[in-house]
């Protein structure tokens, strides 16, 4: 019987990264096992240890991965200001609160990843700190440096937001979080741009 190569190895274990994202985001990383994570991902529970060493392993990873995407598809909107405002409309809104497993791991994990080890609080601050950079240039796109602590109180109201927002159980009240939340944030935006 023939051996998969390389290629066949990298793809299973994006499609386990991917899965497991989905998965974590919505049921967080104590709710989810290996073996949901593996069904999930359309594969055996066997497969699991030829990609990674260990439950906690596959989550570093997948936190660093859904990070990095984050934070590439923040530097593919526009700059400034505008590209700002669209990542809070998108952010705070009723669709990424009703759909946490598509949404921003940091509203829906960070808890969790808190309690985390080592190696996934690295592959966070990693991330994280791409994002606040993200923000900062396009506060301040000649002195990203200077708007590092603006950066980092708008990106923490939005994740606070979010979190707040999917924790009632009172629709009204929730929408009433996003919006004051959108309204907070274009404020500290206009004080905080050049």
């Amino acid at each position: 019987m023939a051996r998969y190569g390389s290629e066949h190895k990298q793809v299973t274990r994006q499609r386990i990264i991917d899965a497991a994202g989905r998965r974590l985001k919505q049921d967080g990383i104590d709710g989810s096992g290996v073996a949901t994570l593996m069904a999930d991902a359309g594969l055996t529970n066997g497969a699991f240890y030829a990609h990674f060493d260990s439950k906690d392993d596959l989550v570093a990873t997948v936190v660093g991965d859904q990070l990095d995407r984050q934070a590439l598809e923040f530097s593919e909107l526009p700059g400034g200001s505008e590209g700002l405002t669209a990542f809070v409309g998108e952010y705070l809104s009723p669709a990424h609160r009703d759909h946490p497993e598509v949404g921003c791991p940091s509203a829906a994990l960070l808890d969790e990843l808190g309690r985390g080890t080592d190696a996934t609080k690295r592959a966070y601050t990693t991330g994280t700190t791409a994002i606040l950079d993200e923000i900062a240039a396009r506060l301040k796109p000649d002195d990203p440096d200077s708007a590092k602590g603006t950066a980092l109180a708008l990106f923490t109201m939005l994740v606070g937001s979010m979190q707040l927002a999917r924790a009632v159980d009172d629709k009204e009240l929730s929408d009433t979080v996003l919006e004051q939340g959108v309204r907070n944030a274009h404020a500290l935006i206009r004080g905080g741009a050049t």
